[in-house]
């Protein structure tokens, strides 16, 4: 049996787990990304786990997924979301301390490649996943390939510009995507949406509201909570149909975060998406929800990474 270490670095919490080929979670944990001071101090816990387990020695590879992450250098770059600053060498800090291939790459490009082997995209050459966490990722894949781009970090779809002028992004620029489609715009559109509902709508009693508040009241029908998932399934919905152009994928699927409202939330998207789509694509692309949107998906997506290097030279999933 062969086992890979994933790794799931988000700007809340990093979650890693020990995975078998096909798929079997075999261990999973998770510490909030902003107790650990320095990356190093990541790697030190991760690698005290392995041993105590007694997986270390087993490893055939880590797969790391983290924001901003690029598999050609193996560093994180700048990564807004993130407490720790500038260019992060990590993978290199995992090889000084494991002996088996070490790969990073994007969180979005991880989680397109579980899904590709292990979710609903099995069956796809052509499909776009998109991250819907803290911000708002894409991962690419074209003709069965992942799509990575000269430098190692195409998909930053979230930092596609929707709203001129709009809201200001971690990245520096205003009306990024993410600002208005992601778990932390939900939040920003409970304070900057103006409506005759707000008023009388159970969110602006709650402390510290957060994007589940939001679904859920929706789904109860309050009034205020709709218009900001119909906002939010408008903007995401219609940059889908401009990416459609642009790349003419068999499908989109939504994975985390918002999209753990299932097809409440995916079909406002795809129905806003083709409201928008060029003719010539109308109802040939689909919006999915991921298959892997459970506790387990991001431990999936990660080591999924390793096993991709694998079946790509055909050494051991067939």
């Amino acid at each position: 049996m062969k086992i890979a270490l994933g790794i799931d670095i988000g700007g809340t919490k990093t979650a890693y787990g020990f995975v078998d080929e096909k798929g079997n979670v075999l261990l999973e944990k998770s510490v909030f990304t902003t107790s650990l001071s320095t990356p190093l101090d990541l790697v030190q816990l991760i690698k005290s786990e392995a041993v105590n387990f007694g997986y270390f020695d087993e490893l055939v590879g880590v797969g790391i997924g983290a924001p901003n992450g690029n598999q050609f250098t193996g560093s994180i770059d700048f990564a807004p979301n993130l407490h720790w600053k500038g260019q992060i060498p990590l993978v290199q800090l995992f090889k000084n301390e494991f002996t088996c291939i070490v790969l990073l790459t994007n969180d979005a490009n991880a989680a397109a490649i579980g899904e590709k082997l292990f979710g609903v995209a099995k069956d796809f050459t052509d499909f776009v996943e998109i991250t819907l966490g803290t911000g708002l990722g894409s991962g690419i894949f074209v003709q069965n390939e992942l799509l990575l781009g000269k430098h190692g970090i195409a998909g930053e779809y979230g930092h596609i510009r929707m709203i001129p002028n709009g809201r200001v992004c971690g990245c520096g620029r205003k009306g990024c995507l993410e600002t208005y489609a992601s778990s932390t715009g939900v939040v920003r559109s409970i304070s900057e949406l103006q409506s005759d509902n707000k008023k009388i709508s159970k969110l602006i009693w709650l402390e510290n509201p957060t994007a589940k508040d939001v679904f859920d009241l929706a789904l109860n029908n309050d009034l205020f909570a709709i218009e900001i998932v119909d906002f939010t399934a408008k903007i995401l919905g219609s940059a889908l149909a401009d990416y459609t152009a642009f790349s003419d994928p068999e499908a989109f699927v939504l994975f985390g975060g918002l999209s753990k409202n299932g097809d409440f939330f995916t079909k406002k998207v795809e129905e806003e998406m083709n409201k928008n789509m060029l003719n010539i694509y109308q109802n040939k692309v689909k919006v999915l929800t991921s298959s892997l949107n459970d506790l387990n998906a991001a431990i999936l997506g990660t080591s999924a990474t390793i096993f991709w290097e694998f079946f790509k030279e055909k050494k051991i999933i067939q």
